[in-house]
Formats: C-alpha cells, structure tokens, sequence
C-alpha cells in the first residue's frame, strides 16, 4: 500500500514499543495513528508499506461486523480501527483484505463468516509499518 507519513507530535503519547517513533500514516482509505518500523530518518515521506497487527481475532471483543462494505482506516478512542473483507486460511488464519493491502491475523476464537466485512480495533502500539522498496 502506498502511503503518506508523518512525525507525531511529542505532545501526544510517546513512542512505541522498544523506543520506535509513532507515525501518523495516510492511506487512500483513512488514517491513523502507528508505529513505524522503518528508519527514523524515513519516517516522513511516502512509502510502500506492509502492515503488522500484535493481535488475535476475538469475535465480539476486538472484531466485529461492518456496518460498510469498504475498506477503512481510522483512530478512535485510542485504538486504530481497521475495515475490510475478512478471508479466512485453512490453517487457523485470517486475512483482512484492507484496500490493495492485507494483513494477517491469528484467531483467537470462533471465527466470523468467511468473505465478512469486519473491523478490527486494536490498540495504536500493537499495528506496526514496515517500509519496503519494490
């Protein structure tokens, strides 16, 4: 995913986890707060980005039903809310389908329907970025 990024403010809350800055990332559906795993001297800029969510699916804790069919980034109290197509792996996986990205996650309890438009909340120091080259 292609996306825009930016240096957060100290006045917000610190860093992420091991000392990594926080980003404020804007991504063609939405935007969010996020830990930036990439070169602090990079952190600003555009990039292409892989995701990485520190969660498990909990079905009605931290995932639940969409109420729109389209992919979605936002922040809400706290938490970055991620929106998509959920597909789920033979393996015990599932992918969020989440505009041209994907992001994989462990379930952690009975799964939603597969092709369910969810989202997902997570807290801000557990959705990390990774910048690539292609």
């Amino acid at each position: 995913m292609l996306v825009k990024t930016e240096s957060v403010s100290t006045a917000l809350p610190p860093p992420g986890p091991s000392g990594s800055p926080r980003v404020r990332v804007h991504t063609p559906v939405g935007s969010a707060t996020a830990v930036w795993r990439g070169g602090v001297e990079d952190a600003v800029g555009r990039h292409r980005i892989e995701w990485a969510v520190d969660a498990n699916l909990l079905w009605g804790r931290n995932t639940w039903p969409a109420e729109l069919a389209e992919p979605g980034v936002r922040e809400e109290a706290g938490r970055v809310v991620l929106r998509g197509r959920l597909r789920l792996t033979g393996d015990g996986a599932a992918v969020l389908e989440l505009g041209d990205s994907q992001v994989l996650f462990d379930v952690g309890s009975p799964p939603p329907p597969d092709s369910a438009w969810v989202e997902i909340g997570v807290e801000v120091d557990k959705v990390e970025l990774y910048p690539y080259l292609l």
